[in-house]
């Protein structure tokens, strides 16, 4: 049996760099498409620089690698955020936001659509968020991620018969280097987010990779155009 290979986006660092690690661990090679490089590369991954924010430069590294690789596991994870109240949103941050976000998505499974029809098989999980629900200073993100999951149920209908599914994970607080530096461990404002979160923690960047192997899983194939929120019960009613 040949060994699977995945495209991560975004998978440098955070989640994404856990979810690199996790389908190491489980036995894929990995394509790690990232503006940098990680501090140091995983046995069986491979880096390639590329600017997700640019549609020529992505069509243009997803098709090389298409023909280069059988692919047909994609997560796309790369994203950005950029809070701002709704009076301060910008156009441009409105342009840049989605180009990376959902633009990038698109263009990355179009590319590998190909070869997953040929071989009557493919999973793709997109990275969402409970931003998507709605959340203060979150009007081009919430977007973004809210789109996201919409072409989610829009690709799972579209390629169900092909042997394709299309799942989204969507997690909440998770302790990335990003969330740590902006908040704490142990600080006032830290304490209070966890007491805000039915599980009284924030999650960690391993829990999420969990749920996107789960998807990836050859075994998984019934499951498609599902929104799983890893979020240690945030998304069930709480606006935190």
């Amino acid at each position: 049996m040949k060994t699977p290979i995945a495209l991560v986006t975004g998978g440098s660092r955070g989640i994404g760099r856990a979810i690199v690690a996790r389908l190491i661990e489980d036995g894929y090679q990995v394509v790690n498409f990232s503006r940098g490089a990680p501090e140091a590369l995983l046995p069986g991954e491979t880096f390639r620089s590329v600017d997700l924010g640019d549609a020529a430069a992505t069509i243009a590294a997803a098709r090389e690698l298409a023909a280069e690789r059988s692919v047909l596991h994609l997560v796309n994870n790369a994203g950005m955020i950029q809070v701002a109240n709704l009076e301060d949103v910008t156009q441009e941050q409105m342009a840049r936001t989605l180009a990376l976000n959902l633009t990038a998505p698109l263009l990355l499974l179009q590319a590998l659509l190909p070869g997953m029809r040929a071989a009557r098989y493919g999973r793709v999980v997109n990275i969402g968020s409970r931003a998507g629900l709605g959340k203060g200073g979150r009007t081009v993100y919430g977007a973004s991620k809210a789109g996201l999951a919409g072409m989610t149920r829009t690709w799972a209908l579209e390629l169900a018969g092909d042997g394709i599914t299309v799942n989204t994970v969507a997690p909440g607080p998770v302790a990335t280097e990003l969330f740590n530096q902006s908040n704490p461990p142990g600080a006032p404002k830290t304490v209070a987010l966890e007491a805000s979160i039915p599980a009284g923690r924030v999650g960690r960047p391993e829990e999420v990779a969990h749920a996107v192997a789960m998807f990836l899983d050859p075994r998984a194939g019934f499951t498609t155009g599902q929104l799983l929120y890893v979020c240690g019960g945030v998304s069930v009613g709480l606006a935190g």
